[in-house]
């Protein structure tokens, strides 16, 4: 893309690393870290020295852009592109905009799974990981409280831990159209794909097909992907608390889909 073969050999001998050309930036418990190994089975993407993703633009940014810069492949590696992957990416509420200023021209992809399952995943994920000794309906009536303020802490100081806004949102995180809208506005709208997790695994290979030619990459079929049904993605969830969710996300979720690029909808929804 306009480079010349004298910039480029130049490149070549400094060492240069490859810039990510994309990110998948969540959401948690939606898919993603499948779908990012999946991206790296192409034999034309590099993967990062921190496998998954760095961290870099959520809770590692104080290490700096050298730091970030580090972690991905050298252009003589000879890859087409390079990204990473973090769930949070989407949610933390500096994320976006470090993002638009470090690479502009970057992509952006989005794995969004049906946010009742998510809710009930991430929720459990937390228990298993010590993060969490609340029931999840307790968890649900805990929510506003434990994140009142947390966002404008963390804008008013970029270090500030903020555990419960990145563990217990487990609500929060599946406002799906309200962080989509955020990208939106920073990014145009060729730089943002989204791919529903549910597809993702029912039909891994039209979807990896999708991401490819998003990424700019040609066909290829990866015999290590396997269709997987989600088992029992509600749990135990008393039906009382479905419905409870089902409520509370219906109208988040039309929102979701009257935005560009969406055209998917989840069962309860239809």
């Amino acid at each position: 893309m306009g480079t010349t073969l004298g910039a480029l050999q130049s490149r070549l001998a400094r060492g240069e690393r490859l810039l990510p050309g994309y990110l998948v930036v969540g959401t948690k418990r939606g898919g993603s870290t499948s779908l990012a190994e999946w991206i790296t089975l192409h034999p034309q993407v590099g993967e990062s020295r921190s496998g998954k993703g760095t961290h870099y633009f959520d809770v590692n940014f104080e290490r700096g852009f050298r730091w970030y810069t580090a972690q991905f492949p050298k252009v003589e590696d000879g890859f087409s592109v390079v990204g990473e992957s973090s769930p949070y990416y989407m949610f933390h509420p500096l994320s976006p905009q470090r993002i638009r200023a470090a690479l502009p021209g970057v992509k952006i992809v989005m794995c969004l799974r049906d946010p009742i399952a998510r809710a009930w995943s991430h929720h459990a994920y937390e228990v298993a990981r010590g993060h969490e000794d609340e029931s999840f309906e307790r968890a649900l009536d805990l929510e506003e409280s434990r994140l009142a303020g947390e966002e404008a802490r963390i804008v008013a100081d970029p270090k500030y831990a903020a555990d419960h806004w990145r563990y217990h949102a487990y609500l929060r995180r599946g406002h799906y159209a309200e962080q989509l809208h955020t990208f939106h506005q920073l990014f145009s709208p060729d730089q943002v794909l989204v791919v529903q997790s549910e597809s993702l695994f029912a039909d891994p290979h039209g979807q990896m097909d999708r991401v490819f030619a998003f990424l700019g990459l040609a066909p290829h079929r990866c015999e290590q992907l396997e269709a997987r049904n989600a088992n029992k993605p509600y749990g135990e969830m008393t039906r009382e608390t479905f419905a409870r969710l089902v409520d509370y996300y219906t109208p988040l979720n039309h929102q979701l889909y009257a935005m560009p690029g969406i055209e998917f909808a989840w069962p309860y929804d239809r």
